[in-house]
């Protein structure tokens, strides 16, 4: 810009000169300056296939749903061809080779890449050698040194095969051992071949160690087959296969430098003559698990020729089609070279590939003939059943992979998509080390655990909205459902009676808690199961809460005295909801659930949470759950009524009036009475005579629901210094230590004495005392 502006300066045509200060594109990383330059790419015109974009996307279930025909939809509707191309040293290349003419050749497979090589023109036979006496023992010789001649079969075989192979070769390279060079020797006699022979020990056994030789091979391969590592375990004196196959790589590809139009027979030995096989049609390491398990390996004096041509490969002789390795092959056309484009290919088109690179063979093979209806992806697993990733890959992988899968003409490759919103910090700023406000995640599992953590991620809000991460959110997570739940386990175990324990989901209770308790939980399960179909975790996780928080406050806060008394019904039903509900936590809580299931399990039971089936939604009694939550809202505006009277909730009160409610039925109206402490309850629209002549004396007051008698007779105040001394016994108990089935003896002083008269064997069998004595200043329990 300044040469410019010195210019017109100096021509006399520069009008004005002003510095204007704008905004610079910085590297995100380092924060330097770029330069932005105008390059050559190629491109895919996607916008030809914008109608099929969208028809495939009509098919797929969106998690949040808007995604789809928003942020998605949008990207798709104004698609943008797709700059294939980029120019780095690493990747996968562009297979697009030129002539000095300009004529263009696609590479599409292997095969074809294979075709176009220019090779040494050698032609390669590989033979296993005879049989051996080791061979018959089924034992390891990987000693060139010890003898192991060959049988009178073995030397059978070899002539035989000599006589079946029609021709001669121009060399014979032998491994050192003497089963090999005995095998050339037999084959060239039979044959009436004087040829040169070499002896090379890239070619020899496989050296499995001091430790395993002259043992059987199954010895060797049980330990192998059973290491964490089978193609890369080695004895400390022996070396693995990933060893053999480089050798074997060594040895081809120096052949094919070496030699030139020469046809070659390779005496070799079983492990070596697959690894030879192998490099002929590539192999990498890494293919090696899952590809080669219907190999046919080479049996005694078997000759098999091999189609070697020098492939792309890594130091390891490894085939690898990436730049550098690519281009280090030479392809010919019609005797003129080739080049291939400088430029690779952009990084998603791999990762939009992926379904594709589930089927390595298919991927290598040669494309089918046009019209022969044949499918090289035919047995891939495709569409996938789900994906999910954050919501920036709308314009990455969830798009690169549906538009790949558009040009293989294969649809849509996933049916349904959970698309999370990004992790924020507590205020809503994105994490950066930079700044300093990143959360380490295994701190955090550290301090809340794995479970926990999960949990918040699927139940702070939906999938697809931003996510502020606050530690104290986290903490109430851990509170309001895994410790509360664990609370009602533990009481659950304080009290267990292992022969009334049952998987039997058809329990028939009779109480009206344990009925509603198995409401709700068939009601959770059915919000679960139907959330999970859809791809929905938001909504199930805050119903699992719910249901846990119900369990707790409310089923176990008013059937604890009935499962202490042994109630059979009441601890059935409580080990059937507690292990119920591991199974729908399992997905979202995998090691809380584990832990819950693991106390909880039945010797008839799956070994894991994880392996047993997904429970049932019976039918759910909505009118039980509603009268329920009618109950539970009358004893909140009682309690609450209470607090305002600062009556204590120990304290028994003489009757209740509940105002607007159809409540009719005693069981729901015990509930009441046992959770306001309460001696009567009354209904205010169906008072009666009687119960108008207890009331007479207190003015009713309509517009509330639920109205106390606040007076609290000598009676009634003694009963609930009573219950106050029972929480005092009771938690003295617990600072002990002492389980529910362990008896004490009681001391109470001179102050309880019209307690003890009046209350005094329920007070002996409450608090579990065997002996109550009086004196002293202090309540003692021994």
């Amino acid at each position: 810009a300044v040469d410019i502006i010195k210019d017109l300066a100096h021509r006399g045509q520069l009008f004005k000169k002003e510095k204007y200060e704008h905004s610079y594109p910085h590297c995100w990383r380092c924060k330097t300056p770029l330069i932005y330059y105008a390059r050559d790419s190629w491109y895919v015109r996607m916008s030809e296939l914008r109608d099929d974009l969208l028809k495939a996307n009509d098919g797929i279930n969106w998690e949040p749903e808007h995604i789809k025909e928003g942020r998605f939809g949008e990207w798709l509707r104004e698609v943008k061809d797709w700059a294939f191309s980029r120019e780095r040293y690493w990747g996968t290349p562009l297979p697009v080779w030129e002539t000095s003419g300009g004529e263009r050749v696609i590479v599409s497979s292997l095969e074809k890449l294979k075709s176009l090589t220019k090779s040494s023109g050698n032609s390669y036979f590989v033979m296993r050698h005879g049989q051996t006496d080791h061979n018959v023992r089924g034992e390891w010789n990987c000693d060139p040194s010890t003898p192991d001649p060959l049988t009178e079969l073995g030397i059978e075989q070899v002539k035989n095969t000599a006589k079946a192979f029609d021709g001669d070769f121009d060399l014979v390279i032998t491994s050192p051992y003497s089963r090999t060079k005995k095998s050339a020797e037999i084959f060239l006699q039979e044959k009436g071949l004087d040829v040169e022979v070499i002896e090379d020990v890239r070619i020899g056994e496989w050296a499995v160690g001091r430790e395993f030789n002259n043992r059987a091979f199954s010895e060797y391969f049980d330990v192998r087959n059973n290491s964490e590592d089978r193609y890369g375990f080695k004895t400390p004196d022996g070396e693995s296969y990933i060893d053999v196959l480089k050798r074997a790589g060594e040895f081809i590809y120096d052949l094919e430098t070496k030699y030139k139009g020469k046809k070659i027979l390779i005496v070799t030995h079983g492990a070596i003559a697959r690894a030879l096989e192998l490099h002929s049609h590539g192999i990498s390491f890494a293919s090696l698990y899952g590809r080669t398990r219907d190999y046919k390996n080479f049996e005694n004096a078997d000759l098999r020729k091999i189609d070697f041509v020098p492939l792309p490969h890594n130091e390891n002789f490894e085939l690898d089609l990436h730049k550098p390795y690519i281009d280090e092959v030479d392809l010919y056309l019609n005797g003129e070279k080739l080049t291939r484009v400088k430029e690779v290919v952009d990084v998603w088109f791999d990762s939009g590939s992926m379904p594709f690179a589930q089927d390595p063979s298919a991927s290598s093979a040669s494309s089918p003939q046009e019209g022969s209806g044949q499918d090289r992806f035919a047995n891939i697993s495709y569409p996938a059943d789900f994906i999910s990733e954050a919501i920036d890959q709308t314009r990455g992988w969830f798009y690169t992979l549906l538009a790949v899968g558009v040009l293989m003409e294969r649809g849509a490759p996933y049916k349904n998509v959970i698309c999370l919103g990004h992790l924020l910090d507590k205020d809503g700023k994105k994490m950066s080390k930079s700044i300093g406000n990143i959360v380490e995640p295994y701190e955090q599992m550290d301090k809340f655990g794995v479970d926990a953590v999960r949990w918040w991620m699927y139940s702070v809000n939906a999938p697809g909205e931003s996510k502020n991460y606050d530690e104290k959110s986290v903490a109430e997570i851990n509170n309001k459902v895994f410790n509360l739940f664990g609370n009602v386990l533990s009481f659950y175990e304080l009290y267990r009676d292992s022969s009334l324990e049952t998987s039997n989901s058809k329990l028939e209770p009779t109480h009206v808690l344990d009925q509603w308790v198995m409401a709700r939980l068939s009601q959770t399960i059915s919000e679960v199961t139907t959330s999970l179909d859809s791809y929905d975790l938001f909504k199930p996780t805050r119903a699992i809460r719910e249901f846990i928080d119900d369990l707790s406050t409310w089923y176990l806060r008013r059937s604890r005295e009935r499962i202490k008394d042994g109630d059979k019904e009441a601890r059935q039903t409580l080990y059937y909801v507690l292990k119920t509900t591991a199974q729908i936590m399992a997905p979202f809580a995998p090691f809380f659930a584990e832990n819950v299931w693991q106390k909880l399990k039945l010797v008839s039971d799956e070994e894991s949470v994880h392996l047993s089936g997904w429970p049932e939604s019976i039918s759910v009694d909505s009118e039980i759950i509603n009268n329920m939550q009618e109950v539970r809202n009358i004893c909140t505006f009682g309690n609450a009524e209470r607090k305002i009277n600062n009556i204590p909730l120990k304290q028994p009160i003489s009757w209740v009036l509940i105002n607007d409610s159809k409540l009719e039925n005693d069981n729901f109206l015990n509930l009441i009475k046992e959770e306001l402490n309460t001696k009567k309850v009354f209904l205010g629209h169906s008072m009666n005579e009687e119960s108008a002549k207890i009331i007479k004396k207190v003015t009713i007051d309509k517009t509330k629901k639920v109205q106390l008698n606040t007076e609290i007779t000598p009676e009634l105040k003694l009963e609930g210094e009573y219950r106050e001394l029972v929480r005092l016994i009771q938690d003295m108990r617990k600072e002990k230590g002492l389980t529910p089935q362990e008896e004490i003896n009681l001391a109470l002083p001179e102050k309880y004495s019209e307690i003890v008269a009046t209350f005094g064997e329920d007070l002996k069998k409450t608090v579990g005392a065997k002996e109550l004595a009086s004196g002293g200043e202090d309540v003692i329990i021994s």
